[in-house]
């Protein structure tokens, strides 16, 4: 039987290889990526020692009983911003956390944010695929509901400045922050989408109450959500389709009213991670609403600066040319960022 090695890291240091896993129990984890299928996996709960970490919690919505893991800094201002994080499909808020290296735990520290990791319905988001094989689906689950109750429920016990108010995911949470963006941008101030793109459901019914900033991280190599568009694949099975990442960059473009688009020289200072950044901005747009593509060239399924959460040859290339998590702290204006992409 043939086996696969995996990687296994505590947040923020380099992989080390941990169990040889057979290549078939790795078609699941794969499709697990994009919400194929639910497993048994451990809920949300407090694991204790390792700081800064986030707290679990829950929230009664839709006959449900919803968990999620909120990060509280020691001190708030009068009016906190607020980000909401999306795991991808198939994990959970505590591997999210884990992904980014709680990175943004450690921003939050220094900027006074409350940080939020949802979990979804079966480790998946209804993000408007139809044909997506997963409980939150078949189940019709009110995803943008529930981040909304969620919203609400966290401004009753906290401070929260209204104007800023964020969402960013990876995969499946990078496609329900784009579901976000056309359904709820009446709520949420500026959006972050990791590996993803609009599916062609969602596109067709994009009506956003109001331009907001948007900004997509997506690799040219993604072997799992295809750059340039069609059907999303986990090792051949069919797990619905997308615009791609050029589309979606137009079409919000379009929201805002924006004029053209300026690409900056390519970035290339990690020479042998095997890719390579160009950024594309929207100039001439609404005031106050930048539209973004992060154009990761050679990059694969993954967070940008993040852990390789998976073998290359199934997610591809993991860039270290982008921290995505200071990039999105960037974009969306939270302040306490260390370092720059370019």
């Amino acid at each position: 039987m043939k086996t696969v090695k995996l990687y296994r890291s505590a947040p923020g240091a380099a992989p080390r290889p941990a169990a040889r896993v057979p290549a078939g129990r790795l078609a699941v984890l794969a499709a697990l990526l994009i919400g194929a299928h639910s497993v048994a996996a451990v809920a949300c709960q407090d694991r204790g020692a390792k700081a800064p970490e986030a707290r679990c919690e829950s929230l009664s919505f839709g006959g449900r009983e919803r968990s999620y893991r909120l990060y509280v800094p020691a001190v708030l201002p009068v009016a906190a911003p607020l980000l909401v994080v999306l795991h991808g499909g198939g994990g959970g808020a505590a591997g999210m956390e884990a992904l980014t290296g709680r990175g943004f735990n450690r921003r939050a520290d220094a900027a006074g944010v409350l940080v939020v990791y949802p979990e979804g319905v079966d480790h998946a988001w209804n993000d408007g695929r139809h044909d997506l094989k997963a409980r939150t689906v078949r189940d019709g689950v009110d995803d943008v509901g529930y981040l909304r109750a969620l919203v609400e429920a966290l401004g009753r016990r906290y401070p929260l400045d209204r104007e800023r108010l964020f969402v960013t995911g990876i995969s499946n949470g990078g496609m329900m922050t784009l579901r976000l963006a056309c359904d709820a941008a009446d709520l949420f101030a500026g959006f972050v989408a990791v590996a993803a793109s609009l599916g062609e459901d969602t596109a067709a019914a994009c009506r956003p109450a109001q331009a907001r900033p948007v900004a997509l991280v997506d690799g040219t190599e993604d072997p799992l959500v295809p750059f340039a568009g069609g059907e999303v694949r986990v090792l051949g099975s069919r797990r619905g389709r997308v615009i791609g990442a050029e589309a979606t960059f137009a079409a919000f473009r379009d929201v805002a009213g924006c004029r053209s688009v300026e690409a900056e020289p390519p970035l290339d200072r990690i020479a042998d991670d095997g890719t390579a950044l160009v950024v594309r901005r929207a100039v001439g747009c609404r005031p106050g609403v930048n539209v973004v593509l992060y154009e990761v060239q050679g990059g694969g399924h993954a967070w940008p600066g993040g852990l390789p959460y998976l073998g290359k040859w199934l997610i591809g290339k993991v860039s270290q040319e982008l921290d995505a998590t200071d990039e999105t702290w960037r974009f969306l204006g939270l302040g306490g960022s260390r370092r720059g992409p370019v």
